[in-house]
């Protein structure tokens, strides 16, 4: 599909910064005018005024913005979080996280901001070469949850949309092997559990009239072992999307190019690159890795400033073959799931990557499992590994040893690989499990 917004997506990726500027001191002047969680924090470091806060070229200068921050400010009189700036009657949508850490969050979206996710998922899923008049089946419960607006982008970009949802597997098969869609949205876990599930039942998954698979919601579509096995068993070309609930669904799309993903946020979102350990910045330079921090440039419901996203990623910033300036990413992992073995940082997804250089003797499937509670860890770490078939002792044995010798080699951690029997690993139709927390 051509670019939603060429003369914004094709735009050279130098001039940005100037195009953001003013948006960025009109946000400014919102957040002390209408955000008493801003006010308050401007108030602690200093700034009075929003001439005290300054322009965009000193954004690194202001406060990073906490996910725990959003938390403590939300209380039965604000349910919304005191960073909310709407009044009720200019909310259009509420949406809520999943809570799977405790109490849900709320994310209120003015019409225009609910627009302003619409058009950045539209620039995302573009990306990935859908046409108008195509058919696109999706997999995610959306109702109440912020992948509702990414949705909402398939009727932007003219495709017939097939919601069939999670937790009934057959129901997808059957609205595929029907209806004929030639692309279909799902995280990469349910991507690989499908090729597994139809491949037991006779299925040839790749004779299916889907081309196209946009995966999302978790990292894993971009590690090639993992991309490999899908677009094998599929049949079909596998591209991967980004976003973060608080800011904007889906902020990063990847092109057929596959060189990882675009952003598509432009004009409405700025980003920055930043060190997870210290909060210093980073330069926006190819090849540069650190955890992504982004700011609204337009949001006039709940914008945040300095957003510590949590998502570790790696910077691209080539030209590319599709027309699309923006920089690139590939994220490696969530830098609240990384674990730290004496000393070395470890990603779950990195871990997954290497164990999957070994298929076909594996399925891909593994488990981490912690000796103890917390982010630190006592090597060697202990890590469940699903064989492919039946292996008899000795090749367990010596799989677990060459696995165990990989992930030294590249990983630079010492692990305690245990070999377990295919199929026994917890399968996901949403997204996948790779660590489990000692109780």
């Amino acid at each position: 599909m051509s670019l939603v917004d060429p003369e914004i997506e094709a735009a050279p990726w130098g001039d940005q910064a100037a195009s953001d500027a003013p948006l960025y001191t009109a946000q400014i002047a919102h957040l002390f005018g209408k955000s008493r969680f801003y006010r308050e924090k401007f108030g602690a470091a200093g700034l009075r005024s929003a001439a005290d806060a300054g322009g965009l070229g000193t954004i690194a200068a202001l406060p990073l913005t906490e996910k725990s921050e959003l938390r403590a400010g939300a209380s039965d009189e604000a349910p919304l979080g005191s960073h909310c700036t709407a009044e009720r009657g200019e909310i259009a949508r509420i949406y809520s996280t999943s809570g799977t850490t405790g109490t849900p969050s709320y994310i209120p979206l003015t019409a225009r901001d609910l627009d302003v996710w619409v058009q950045t998922s539209s620039r995302s899923y573009a990306a990935s070469g859908v046409e108008r008049g195509e058919t696109i089946v999706s997999t995610y419960n959306a109702g109440p949850f912020v992948a509702g607006a990414a949705l909402a982008a398939f009727d932007r970009l003219g495709l017939c949309h097939v919601p069939v949802g999670t937790g009934n597997t057959e129901r997808l098969i059957t609205a595929i092997g029907k209806l004929k869609p030639t692309a279909a949205v799902l995280t990469p876990s349910y991507a690989l559990h499908l090729v597994e599930w139809a491949a037991q039942r006779g299925i040839d998954l790749a004779r299916s009239s889907v081309k196209r698979v946009l995966v999302a919601g978790e990292p894993g579509g971009g590690e090639p072992a993992m991309r490999a096995k899908l677009e094998a068993g599929w049949g079909a070309s596998v591209t991967e999307a980004m976003g973060i609930g608080d800011i904007g669904v889906s902020l990063w799309g990847e092109c057929e190019a596959k060189a990882g993903m675009h952003f598509s946020g432009r004009g409405f979102v700025h980003i920055e690159l930043i060190d997870p350990d210290t909060g210093a910045a980073k330069d926006l330079a190819d090849g540069a890795e650190g955890e992504l921090v982004l700011t609204h440039l337009v949001n006039r419901s709940a914008p945040l400033l300095r957003f510590r996203t949590r998502d570790h990623v790696r910077v691209h910033t080539g030209a590319c073959a599709c027309g699309r300036t923006a920089p690139r990413v590939r994220c490696i992992g969530r830098t609240d799931d990384m674990l730290i073995v004496r000393g070395v940082n470890l990603f779950p997804s990195a871990l997954r990557e290497v164990v999957n250089e070994f298929q076909p003797e594996v399925t891909g499937m593994l488990l981490i499992r912690p000796k103890a509670p917390g982010v630190r860890q006592d090597p060697p770490l202990p890590v469940a590994v699903e064989m492919a078939g039946d292996l008899t002792p000795d090749d367990k044995a010596h799989l677990a040893e060459r696995i165990r010798a990989r992930i030294r080699e590249r990983l630079i951690v010492a692990t305690d690989i245990h070999i377990v029997p295919a199929g026994s690993l917890p399968r996901s139709e949403y997204k996948s499990k790779l660590v489990e927390k000692p109780h």
